[in-house]
């Protein structure tokens, strides 16, 4: 049984910088000013057809603990260099571009926009994200997001989408309350009943899943948010306790045998082209987005 562990150092390959939020105007923060710092969080990495290596994920301005997620309106989009993911794993390389799908990209939908998951899909890449009800959006080239309406929602909440294909067959996870779903489909807009795939135990909400197929087995990263936070730091919001499950097929995961814990935020797993595997992170170890080598033991 292979068991997923971090084998390199992290590297922060992108650091966000001053923008101005376009609004609209939110507790804390007023639409067309510029403010110096931004918090990323959930994100996706996704290969460009232009050869370079694109990262889009939530994003907002700098606020107080007690509005933590204010002002989440817009996704940062980070690019590298062209070339391979081995060679552009350098400390602050990747450029920072126009944020992604603000609130006047998406009319009709509410402002706030949540944890995408991006996957290529023929000549299009298409992006799932929330929040309620989960939404899809398209794009030939992950800078120009053309919105596809909503796929669906459950009770009583819908959160952190990962979209991924077997077969001929679409899953998508995501979180409800203490629970990992999962539904199936075949065109993106038919979806199955929903699965259970694990309930966090202890009263642990889970964060950010991410199911991985390696050597015949399906594995499943869940960052973890224990509610022990005091309100006094952003750090506590974006706990960095990672647990990885592993089961014969996509689902019936034992939320009592987790193979390994990472540390991680809102993780993603990379596969750079030489088969190399890569974990991201983001707000630890540092602000940002960071990339670490991970191996298969």
């Amino acid at each position: 049984m292979a068991t997923p562990r971090i084998v390199g150092p992290w590297v922060t390959v992108y650091r966000p910088g001053p923008d101005r939020f376009d609004g609209p105007d939110t507790v804390e923060l007023t639409a067309g000013r510029v403010y110096a710092e931004w918090v990323p969080n959930d994100h996706t990495v996704a290969r460009g057809r232009d050869g370079r290596w694109h990262a889009l994920g939530i994003t907002h301005p700098m606020t107080t603990p007690a509005n933590v997620h204010d002002g989440e309106y817009q996704l940062f989009h980070a690019a590298a260099p062209p070339g391979e993911l081995a060679d552009v794993l350098v400390d602050g390389l990747w450029e920072e571009l126009p944020k992604a799908l603000r609130p006047t990209d998406r009319p009709g939908e509410p402002p706030q926009i949540y944890a995408p998951h991006v996957v290529q899909r023929g000549d299009a890449y298409v992006m799932v994200y929330g929040p309620d009800p989960l939404r899809l959006a398209t794009s030939p080239d992950l800078v120009h997001w053309t919105p596809r309406g909503p796929l669906f929602w459950e009770e009583p909440t819908t959160r952190d989408p990962m979209l991924f294909r077997v077969g001929e067959a679409e899953h998508l996870i995501y979180c409800s309350l203490d629970r990992v779903m999962m539904r199936t489909a075949s065109d993106l807009r038919t979806w199955s009943a929903a699965e259970t795939i694990l309930r966090m135990p202890n009263g642990i909400a889970p964060e950010s899943p991410f199911m991985v197929l390696c050597e015949g087995a399906f594995y499943l990263f869940v960052c973890g948010y224990d509610g022990l936070w005091d309100g006094s730091s952003l750090a506590g919001a974006y706990q960095h306790k990672t647990w990885v499950y592993r089961s014969d097929r996509p689902g019936g995961f034992d939320p009592a045998n987790p193979i390994a814990q990472l540390d991680a935020h809102a993780p993603e797993v990379v596969r750079g082209e030489d088969g190399a595997w890569y974990l991201s992170s983001v707000e630890w170890p540092q602000r940002g987005l960071s990339l670490a080598r991970m191996a298969w033991e």
